[in-house]
């Protein structure tokens, strides 16, 4: 009997932008002799190895956001927008990550108007089908994504400090199944995302609301129920209350394609370590000694 697969699907820009804030809040940003900025790189590659000799994948894909305007802005203008820019150290550093990606022998996998949750849930839908798929993040969006064959690994503060989520965990801790953490976001909205949801639905009674009618479908069916207050609320930011679940639902039909054959885990040790050194991470290369 042929072992099962376990395919883990990295959400690069939640690695990245984790690693730059870790590596830079006291003020020092790593750079090579020649002035590049490398410290959020540097962090990248440390918790990618961490997930790796934790989990022992069979298969690593690795996915990215392709630049900021996605069909989310197109739909929602506002989208996003209170987001600060990256910081100028960063920027040279995302397509330096994806160099170092590529040289491990990792697919890189993104494309452009979608964001990387829209590439990591197609890929961990049609992956799922021969393979168990771990989707590492810090994203608690994914959530969303999980089903008996995907589960959801957030990463918590520290170095390999890891939730995973799988159907019963996502109740047990959180209450709710995937498809209400759609509709969790539907009704009180994303600051982070800044779409508002329902204007006066906070996390209580949004959470209270699921809890008693199952979904958005549910309480829409029950208006008449409803204490009034809440009633006038939603029958008021009902366009929003769609938008806001229509922006929260990650796309499972974004037209990728990466072949489990493409992404099986074998690390190129020589193309790594000559992008290590490259790099002046002397002090990493004893990382890609592992198996």
């Amino acid at each position: 009997m042929q072992p099962q697969n376990k395919v883990l699907l990295v959400d690069g820009m939640a690695l990245l932008f984790r690693a730059f804030y870790a590596t830079s809040y006291s003020g020092y940003i790593r750079k090579t002799s020649s002035g590049l900025p490398t410290n959020a790189v540097y962090g990248f590659i440390q918790y990618f190895f961490d997930a790796i000799n934790q989990f022992e994948p069979t298969h690593v894909i690795c996915c990215w956001d392709m630049g900021s305007s996605t069909f989310r802005n197109e739909s929602y203008s506002q989208y996003k927008q209170n987001r600060m820019e990256a910081p100028l150290e960063l920027l040279p550093q995302f397509d330096l990550v994806k160099e170092v990606v590529a040289e491990m022998g990792v697919p890189n996998i993104g494309m452009a108007g979608y964001e990387a949750d829209d590439c990591i849930g197609t890929l961990a839908k049609k992956l799922q089908a021969d393979s168990d798929v771990l989707i590492l993040t810090g994203d608690h969006d994914m959530l969303q994504l999980i089903t008996e064959k995907i589960k959801v690994i957030i990463m918590n503060k520290g170095r390999s400090n890891y939730t995973v989520y799988d159907l019963e965990t996502l109740f047990n801790v959180k209450g709710l199944t995937p498809p209400q953490v759609i509709d969790l976001k539907a009704f009180m909205g994303d600051t982070s995302d800044n779409y508002p949801g329902v204007k006066g639905i906070g996390e209580k009674t949004a959470f209270k609301l699921l809890n008693e009618y199952g979904s958005v479908e549910g309480c829409l069916e029950c208006l008449e129920l409803l204490p009034s207050s809440i009633k006038k609320k939603i029958e008021t930011n009902l366009d929003m209350l769609h938008l806001s679940r229509d922006l929260a639902t990650i796309r499972l039909d974004v037209p990728i394609e990466c072949e489990l054959i493409d992404s099986t885990w074998n690390l190129r040790h020589e193309a790594a370590a000559r992008k290590f050194e490259e790099l002046e991470f002397g002090g990493l290369v004893k990382i890609l000694s592992v198996p």
